[in-house]
């Protein structure tokens, strides 16, 4: 008998049916890939496991844990269960964990609830095991806030408080979605490394994640089970249509096509930019351009830069130094100071799509604001045309337009911020992680969506992001930043091919290739982004660095040309 059974799971709210018949088992030891969009099922199928479901939902079907039935038990029974013998890693770790305790309380909680330890061992049984998950100075975060820690470190806790307990399974749903690519190949190794004879439900949307870590897959959609088996067997023959559709939109690092080279006059240059924040300096000197036609990334970790270079160029922060020129025209440092035709020129594509659209708005008045504010010479009927056209080439019609945000799926939510950031007809268009939150075929809709309108308007595209494998497939040139510095930059099939700096080399190892028989990288990059209110002297990757020498701790690299790429390193060649 499996260690946890599940058949004919079926999941209902009211008239509404989100899990339908999913059978899905996990073996002693055996790890399991879940996937599937958002809105298959994924999420609510695990928290049915544990019984965490809201009242309301009503639950069909058998859940058997090591042979004792979930659905339907007695809450004594089911608390018995969690954390002892089913851990669980939530997605967000700073909603998981109480923002009114400290870390190691936290752990210790899980220790005392389940009699695993006693008041005078438990201290100490959670400072080791905030150590075996490679948290640095454990005896400092045993007294830290959550708040305190970055990201990558609260996953990390999340891991050693599901696994204290050193329960039977552990279901990790979706436990590096909001994560550095960097930070998740970290996480995974964790996970693989620390989990022992534990079995893993993986719960993803990301295949290259799933293709590394699992022996097992299973596909849902619409909360229907479509595909199971064998994680090579599956990739290697999808059984069912959608599966194969997963597969083929996955972004790979290790091919694509190479754009070929714009040779256009550049639309937007920036000099010299610098920002500060009050004690710290979050971008130094970075200068760029991008022409007509083109789009440009921008990568890099968080912190590295990349947001508050961007709001600079648009004016949402000032410059302390450096200029903008757009068109040939010097643009005013602050946005309320720039010629309205100059702001309508260039705009802006958040991360999150519902959380940048007027919950209160419908689509058709969120999409109208825009030419309200800059055609206040149009007749209701001329807008109201412009903005069934736009959404008809964002590939929306007019049933739409009478939807608030929250009846409107991610992607879906995302073609009406790209409709709307369109409708004015700009020249430059900046995404900053656009298309981070989506699922894979909904992004490859959204990349698909962005290359069409620039192949027909010319649109000049700066693209921020951290996940390489969608830089390839979409830029022309790529731009690398690490605390606030450019440290490489090159044309995109040449960076791919041969990246010169260590921390560009790190990053494109870390990003997972969905083919389970592909070579695996090399070791992720280790460590935390140092602190930018105390950068360390000279290279300030050195830190993080392989390969530093006394040269890298003592004296910063400066921009220069190695082989037709620039380059911040001094061992670059």
């Amino acid at each position: 008998m499996s260690l946890l059974d599940v058949t004919g799971l079926t999941i209902r709210y009211g008239d509404d049916v989100v899990v339908d018949g999913v059978d899905l088992y996990v073996d002693r030891g055996e790890s399991v890939g879940l996937v599937g969009e958002s809105g298959s099922g994924k999420s609510q199928s695990a928290l049915a496991v544990l019984g965490l479901l809201p009242k309301r939902a009503e639950v069909g079907g058998s859940i058997e844990f090591d042979g004792r039935q979930l659905v339907g038990a007695a809450e004594a029974t089911l608390d018995a269960i969690r954390a002892r013998r089913i851990g669980m890693v939530f997605q967000d770790p700073m909603q998981a964990l109480n923002p009114h305790l400290r870390i190691g309380m936290q752990l210790r909680q899980v220790l005392i609830a389940h009699d695993l330890a006693g008041a005078a061992g438990a201290d100490a049984r959670v400072i080791e095991m905030l150590a075996r998950v490679g948290l640095p100075d454990p005896e400092r975060q045993f007294r830290a806030w959550p708040h305190e820690l970055s990201g990558g470190m609260r996953q990390r806790v999340m891991i050693a408080s599901a696994l204290i307990a050193k329960p039977d399974l552990l279901i990790a749903d979706e436990p590096t979605t909001a994560l550095d690519v960097t930070v998740q190949a970290q996480i995974l190794d964790l996970l693989e490394d620390i989990r022992d004879d534990t079995a893993l439900l993986l719960i993803t949307h990301d295949l290259g994640i799933v293709a590394g870590r699992c022996e097992h897959m299973i596909v849902l959609d619409g909360g229907r089970l479509v595909d199971q088996g064998p994680t090579t067997a599956l990739f290697a023959s999808p059984g069912n249509p959608h599966t194969r559709r997963l597969v083929e939109a996955a972004p790979r690092i290790d091919r694509g096509e190479t754009l070929p080279k714009v040779s256009a006059a550049a639309i937007l240059s920036v000099s010299g930019a610098t920002v500060d924040y009050r004690d710290l300096r979050a971008v130094t000197d970075v200068s760029f351009c991008v022409r007509r036609g083109e789009t440009i990334a921008v990568v890099g970790e968080s912190g590295s830069g990349k947001s508050s270079l961007v709001r600079a160029v648009l004016g949402l922060v000032p410059l302390a130094s450096g200029r903008v020129v757009y068109a040939g025209e010097p643009l005013a440092g602050r946005v309320e100071r720039r010629a309205p035709n100059r702001r309508r020129d260039l705009q802006l594509l958040f991360q999150d799509p519902v959380g940048a659209l007027n919950p209160q708005m419908r689509v058709q008045a969120i999409v109208a604001e825009p030419l309200l504010v800059h055609e206040q010479g149009m007749t209701a009927a001329a807008r109201r045309a412009r903005v069934v056209a736009i959404l008809a080439e964002v590939g929306l019609d007019e049933s739409h337009l009478r939807r608030f945000p929250h009846e409107l799926s991610g992607g879906e939510a995302q073609r009406v911020a790209i409709a709307r950031a369109l409708v004015l007809d700009p020249n430059v268009l900046i995404c900053d992680e656009a298309v981070a939150a989506l699922d894979g075929a909904v992004r490859e809709q959204v990349l698909a969506l962005l290359r069409g309108v620039q192949a027909r308007t010319g649109l000049a595209v700066v693209f921020i992001s951290h996940d390489l494998a969608v830089v390839r497939s979409i830029s022309h040139r790529v731009f690398v930043m690490y605390m606030g510095r450019l440290v490489e930059r090159a044309d995109c099939a040449r960076l791919f091919a041969s990246p010169l700096h260590p921390y560009t080399r790190a990053l494109i190892d870390s990003v997972p290739v969905p083919d389970p028989v592909a070579l695996p990288g090399r070791a992720p990059l280790r460590g935390e982004v140092s602190s930018l209110v105390n950068p360390p002297p000279g290279c300030v990757f050195h830190p993080r660095c392989p390969g530093a020498e006394a040269l890298c701790r003592n004296q910063a690299p400066v921009l220069r040309d190695v082989a037709g790429t620039l380059v911040a390193c001094h061992f670059a060649n």
